[in-house]
């Protein structure tokens, strides 16, 4: 069921670092491959190097006598700094803010001789949202023909501007800023206090603060000292895998029940894979094992200070083989002891917790994954390695109130547009009209929803397209239990002052849902369609047979047959399918992609109803919509289901989700299904249809 978590005020300081490191990490993230590129080409090639190259490395002189250049150093002072402000900037104001941002940058890069890692950080947003604010100031005012010239102009001369805004003012304040920032790290290496930065670091990396200080900070410096002395250590203050591989240890020996056993997947993750969060519910089960965090970072630390030990280049993701890829050629073993002793110091020390402990984590892993997520504030992508299940994968934490939902399937015309017109309706009468609940093919999808349902079978090909949504699996559109709890989340999430950190969780079910008779006034989507309402006369016209309401031809009365001579769900498929192929709305080719549909996910509906369609692929050979409807009184097998109602599906142009909507009210309403099973004429259905539209 979706419930609530507890979170901090919006306004927080937590939350305000939290996001402030989301927006470093964000920028520096998505260039680490640069990164990577860069300390390995100064491992290999520099003048303390594996393979020293002069030309390469930067070191010495030519034939003519003039210093060698190197690739090195324009790396580090050029190339990462204005990736790192054009990935800012664009984060901010799109291409546009990215290219003005790169240009200011340029000024702080050529007013000082240190990287400006941090000036990038500041110039490249700002130079976005300087230049976004200016566009707002003529937006919709300018001539047509006159936008190209105007946009470039303007970027032009306000990116020149704060270059040398840059090189004259915020290079010397950055500056000064890294000066002291190093002079404060070289105190507390001098006088053997770095191990001391670890009883902030380890509970800043458990609350997701650690980006703010990693990437905003030890990062930059990390850079400077190693273009310097060739390593730093501080690129190892934070990645050290040591710390956290104890806890998970621990557990596996001392451990029980979920925890004891989610251990070892857990390690293998966080120490080859790099993921650090995934050790940090087990900390939160039991928040004292923070000692043992702390022991063992203060540990690697103080390994890496005596043996003079260090990186060339950050280690990222924090994986064991990042680690040693970037590793200086002189401090292999410094390193590698640095980790084996973190590693063994927070194993003693998690070990004696859970010992003495009555309480060692074998009920509560769940519910720390959960706070862990709420205070992350989003979904964590490796959150099912620890519980085992499935519906793991398919949560998310949201942050916002629930606008946007999505029902996909295959093809997006058929079981999921019965299950969006069922919700829509129930979302409706919980009193949330301006939420919207549309339908969608997976291969349509995006990450713009707030709630994606899919069938169970379906749910690990919709994840990937919308990772920052909720995902409810089930296992059939017509009555699922999960529809409830959609509900309550659109609910909790759109409540005033509800809380940020609303999760659900999802899973399969088929328990039969309460009907509802009103019908949601919006759609969005690539499928999205509201039922149109039929006044009794057209009923009584005719009109609605003939597609009126349910769109030109949709239903005909010949398309109705209330006893099937089928016996099983292949010939129940090839009956519907034929239906539609005397009227021409299909070829052959669109009944056999039926059966292939069928073959991949079940087209069962629940309430004794079958939706059987085609194929995303299949709608080449869809000639126009059409809507076919077979009674079988005494049922057929159906993958396990009974099932007495096969509609058969082909939809162009959204025309057939008119009727789909209005059989998805009968369906999910027991009266009503009940006249459709003592109906004896094509009329009574066809009434039965109007009426519900009414």
């Amino acid at each position: 069921m979706a419930t609530e978590t507890v979170a901090k005020p919006r306004t927080s300081v937590r939350v305000g670092v939290q996001k402030f490191g989301t927006f470093l990490s964000g920028m520096i993230m998505p260039n680490i491959g640069a990164f990577i590129a860069w300390g390995l080409i100064t491992a290999l090639f520099i003048e303390k190097g594996w393979f020293p190259v002069a030309e390469l490395g930067g070191f010495g002189t030519n034939a003519e006598g003039d210093p060698n250049g190197g690739i090195v150093g324009p790396m580090v002072t050029y190339l990462l700094p204005i990736l790192i402000a054009y990935t800012g900037g664009r984060m901010v104001y799109d291409v546009r803010g990215g290219v003005v941002g790169a240009i200011a940058t340029m000024g702080v890069i050529a007013g000082t001789d240190a990287p400006m890692f941090i000036g990038a950080m500041i110039m490249g947003p700002l130079g976005a949202w300087t230049m976004k604010k200016i566009d707002s100031l003529w937006d919709g005012k300018i001539r047509p023909g006159f936008e190209m010239l105007v946009n470039n102009f303007s970027a032009g001369i306000w990116g020149a501007l704060l270059a040398l805004g840059g090189f004259y003012g915020l290079s010397w304040v950055v500056q000064r800023f890294t000066d002291g920032a190093g002079a404060v790290v070289g105190f507390l290496v001098n006088n053997g206090l770095l191990p001391l930065t670890s009883i902030f670091i380890e509970p800043a990396k458990v609350l997701f603060l650690n980006n703010a200080i990693n990437h905003g900070v030890l990062t930059p410096l990390g850079i400077q000292q190693s273009l310097e002395q060739g390593k730093s250590i501080l690129f190892l203050l934070e990645a050290n895998p040591g710390p956290g591989l104890g806890i998970l240890l621990a557990y596996m020996f001392f451990g029980r029940g979920a925890a004891k056993a989610s251990a070892p997947g857990a390690a293998i993750i966080h120490f080859l894979g790099g993921i650090h969060e995934i050790y940090f519910p087990y900390v939160l089960m039991k928040p004292v094992l923070i000692l043992a965090a702390i022991g063992g970072g203060m540990t690697g630390i103080a390994t890496l200070a005596i043996t003079n030990s260090g990186l060339v280049a950050p280690a990222a993701p924090g994986s064991i083989i990042a680690v040693l890829a970037q590793t200086s050629r002189d401090s292999y073993v410094g390193v590698i002891l640095a980790v084996i002793l973190a590693t063994a110091v927070s194993f003693l020390i998690a070990a004696v917790i859970l010992r003495t402990s009555k309480n060692k984590g074998e009920d509560d892993l769940s519910a720390a994954t959960s706070r862990m997520e709420a205070m992350k504030g989003k979904k964590s992508s490796v959150s099912s390695a620890l519980t085992g299940d499935r519906a793991a994968q398919a949560g998310t934490v949201l942050t916002r109130p629930v606008r946007n939902i999505v029902f996909a399937c295959d093809a997006g015309m058929g079981s999921s547009a019965m299950g969006a017109s069922v919700l829509r309706n129930k979302i409706k009468a919980a009193g949330f009209p301006e939420v919207k609940v549309t339908n969608s093919a997976i291969a349509n999808l995006d990450d713009t929803f707030d709630v994606v349902v899919t069938h169970q079978d379906l749910t690990e090909r919709a994840q990937p397209r919308t990772a920052s949504a909720v995902h409810y699996s089930v296992d059939n559109f017509m009555n699922s239990p999960k529809y409830d709890e959609i509900v309550d989340l659109v609910r909790s999430s759109n409540s005033e002052g509800a809380a940020s950190g609303t999760t659900a969780e999802s899973t399969a079910g088929d328990q039969p849902a309460a009907a509802v008779t009103t019908t949601a006034t919006a759609a969005h989507g690539a499928h999205a369609a509201e039922p149109a309402a039929a006044t009794d006369s057209q009923v009584a016209g005719g009109q609605v047979a003939g597609g009126q309401v349910a769109g030109k031809g949709v239903l005909l009365r010949e398309s109705v047959i209330l006893n099937g001579t089928a016996t099983d769900r292949d010939a129940a498929i090839d009956e519907a399918g034929k239906l539609l192929l005397d009227r021409g709305a299909v070829d052959v080719s669109y009944v056999h992609a039926m059966h292939e549909r069928e073959e991949s996910v079940s087209t069962y509906m629940g309430s004794f109803l079958a939706i059987p369609h085609g194929t995303n692929d299949a709608k080449e050979h869809i000639n126009h919509s059409a809507v076919s409807i077979i009674r079988y009184p005494q049922g057929i097998d159906w993958g396990g289901k009974q099932v007495k109602f096969v509609v058969g599906v082909a939809g162009l142009n959204n025309e057939h989700l008119h009727i789909l909507s209005s059989i998805a009210k009968i369906f999910t309403n027991k009266a009503q299904v009940a006249q459709l099973e003592e109906a004896t004429t094509v009329d009574e259905v066809l009434e039965l249809f109007g009426k519900v539209n009414a």
